[in-house]
């Protein structure tokens, strides 16, 4: 496998980072904090993007471009975090903030501030689960100083950092999405451990059936931790344009979490669960990890030719790629559930969600 530093390394603590997200900015940096917050609360798109406009002209925000090279990778994680909210909340994901046409609908500084940390922060897209989801969270309580940051991310009570709803509403559902993907993600760090102990293996191999039966179980484990998900997120609030940002990010498959990648890459799932190839669904990964994830894939081929075989390994085989599809089926309807409108204004979001979803290949309202 791709060799990789135990800060970025998936068998560790999978995509989560290495370390705590940072709760504030400091310095120059405050000022896309608090437009972060501002934008993530905004009641509308076109709010949102008075706020930026703004901001860039009344705060230092533009020449923090300048100093995003002296940025830690820790910190400048933390400032994507921050702009990727922005560019959600104002309705600019489907921007690739070089091209001609996010010139003429955003601020050329925060086009530039914003290409310049997606290049610092190695996500060449964004905005997407990882930046919205996997760096925006913290334990409720202080933890212990030794315990791994994916213990934590299992076992503590979890608030956003940047929040979608105001700091005197309760948690969104377009908050408990985010962070229910943080604990799958904190839970499947065995698949991706046992995603290693498969690739390269020979069909042959004993341990082979050993390592998808327990990936099975595994499975089966996160699909009913994402049905308790589900069963709180129907009760928290949605607004519309909370709708509109999780459509958006569905339109361009940026919610696929990083931990059915990988399984995806070990059972061969990929082609049946959408239109778009692994390469679009892992785009929005780093680089760095996008090159583990082809690596796993290529040194899984062997274990693949287990679903044209017959035999007990072959129905272990058969078996994980069955609880996958049900796991990707519990997601699925977790993400649709984020996007039901909560209020009238959510109607149109949340049909254009449905088509979405629809669109890549996963069900919705039950269909098969």
């Amino acid at each position: 496998m791709t060799s990789l530093p135990d800060s970025d390394n998936p068998l560790v603590h999978g995509f989560l980072p290495h370390r705590l997200p940072a709760l504030h900015l400091a310095g120059g940096w405050t000022d896309l904090d608090a437009l972060a917050h501002a934008t993530a609360a905004a009641p509308c798109r076109e709010e949102a993007r008075l706020l930026v406009a703004e901001a860039c002209r009344a705060s230092a925000l533009p020449s923090l471009r300048h100093r995003v090279a002296r940025l830690s990778e820790h910190r400048a994680r933390a400032a994507a975090t921050r702009l990727a909210v922005i560019v959600a909340a104002c309705g600019w994901t489907e921007l690739d903030p070089a091209s001609t046409k996010a010139t003429r609908v955003a601020n050329e500084q925060f086009l530039a501030l914003w290409t310049s940390l997606a290049h610092r922060s190695d996500y060449s897209r964004l905005v997407g689960l990882p930046t919205l989801a996997l760096f925006n969270w913290a334990p409720l309580r202080k933890p212990g100083r030794a315990v791994p940051v994916d213990q934590l991310a299992r076992t503590e009570s979890l608030v956003p950092i940047v929040r979608w709803s105001a700091a005197d509403r309760p948690l969104s559902r377009l908050d408990r999405l985010m962070l229910a993907t943080v604990r799958l993600e904190a839970h499947g760090v065995w698949l991706f451990r046992l995603a290693e102990t498969l690739a390269g293996r020979s069909p042959a191999d004993r341990s082979v059936s050993v390592a998808l039966r327990r990936m099975t179980r595994i499975q089966h484990a996160l699909h009913g931790q994402l049905r308790s998900c589900a069963a709180r997120l129907v009760l928290a609030p949605a607004t519309g344009q909370q709708c509109a940002v999780l459509a958006s990010l569905a339109a361009r498959e940026a919610l696929e979490p990083p931990v059915l990648l990988a399984a995806d890459a070990v059972l061969g799932m990929g082609g049946r669960m959408g239109t778009g190839s692994r390469c679009q669904q892992r785009r929005h990964l780093a680089a760095r990890h996008r090159a583990w994830l082809s690596t796993l894939d290529r040194r899984s081929a062997a274990v693949r030719t287990l679903a044209h075989r017959r035999g007990a390994d072959a129905d272990a085989y058969r078996d994980a790629q069955e609880s996958l599809v049900a796991l990707r089926c519990a997601y699925a309807g977790l993400v649709r559930t984020a996007a039901q409108p909560a209020a009238a204004g959510c109607a149109g979001a949340a049909h254009r969600m449905a088509d979405d979803v629809r669109r890549n290949g996963l069900p919705v309202d039950g269909a098969a």
